[in-house]
């Protein structure tokens, strides 16, 4: 069963931090929410001092998420996002701490048909793929305890994300032009931090994929955001050509979330927590 102490690293600000102190608060689990100015994976002092003895599971919500900036500055994701992993997780294993730390559909190559696999071959498209795939690796050879969750698409009624973004602007203008040729899975953040915790609790070790079930488009999610909304504004599809980026995305990053499901139950369809995050969009 899961016990506390349980850290949360990043802060209950963001979104996904923000999301897993929520769920831990409704289980009643005793934790303590180390903010960014205790911790810090830029200054190695801090891995210690954040992450004393005692901690039974430490759940990392920090890391570098801005995939095209990460382009240009791919050493300071790397550090955030892979070095300084390999380095909680040495800490982790010097006090016996279970490591729950999240990473990306984007540590593949985004060429496939059918949903990828936890045991997949990393072949990432972008620096910031490529800083997330440093991280799982050293994580994999650290030998500490850990739940290692990929992830994709993660939104939440808080946060900078692509709803909010997306039902902003429809607020504000008439028709919309969306990506409709890069499929994936869309992740609540707080159906994300429910999975973390039932998996955690169920002895989910090693990889495992969490999402909300069923797959869309880009174009196809914001439809859906906009109608669940009530507004007027049209969505029309385009190709990825016409807004270009720094950074390439993968054109097919379904998940596979069989594992998953095979030892916690069915996760929800995107379409219901959709539902559920609309009207309490902040």
């Amino acid at each position: 069963m899961l016990t506390g102490p349980i850290l949360v690293l990043g802060g209950a600000t963001g979104m996904l931090g923000r999301a897993v102190t929520a769920a831990l608060v409704a289980r009643g689990l005793a934790h303590d929410v180390v903010e960014r100015d205790r911790f810090d994976l830029f200054q190695d002092e801090t891995i210690t001092s954040g992450i004393p003895a005692g901690a039974r599971a430490v759940i990392n919500c920090t890391g570098w998420t801005n995939v095209d900036l990460a382009e240009a500055q791919e050493g300071d994701a790397t550090v955030l996002n892979g070095s300084g992993v390999g380095k909680l997780a040495e800490r982790c294993k010097q006090i016996g701490a279970v490591l729950v730390h999240y990473s990306t559909d984007y540590v593949f190559a985004g060429q496939a048909t059918e949903p990828y696999a936890v045991d997949q071959p990393r072949a990432p498209l972008n620096a910031y793929g490529r800083s997330k795939a440093v991280g799982e690796e050293l994580l994999e050879r650290s030998g500490a305890e850990h739940l290692l969750i990929r992830t994709s698409w993660v939104y939440a009624p808080w946060g900078k994300n692509f709803v909010r973004t997306i039902v902003g602007a429809a607020q504000k203008r008439p028709t919309l032009r969306v990506v409709n040729d890069q499929r994936g899975r869309p992740s609540s953040a707080e159906q994300l931090a429910e999975t973390s915790l039932r998996l955690l609790d169920a002895g989910g070790r090693g990889t495992f994929h969490a999402t909300d079930a069923g797959e869309c488009t880009w174009f196809e999610f914001a439809r859906a955001a906009i109608a669940r909304s009530g507004l007027s504004c049209q969505v029309e599809p385009c190709s990825s050509d016409e807004y270009p980026s720094p950074a390439r995305r993968p054109s097919y990053s379904v998940l596979d979330v069989s594992r998953t499901e095979a030892l916690i139950g069915p996760l929800t369809p995107w379409e219901e927590t959709l539902a559920s995050v609309i009207p309490r969009l902040e």
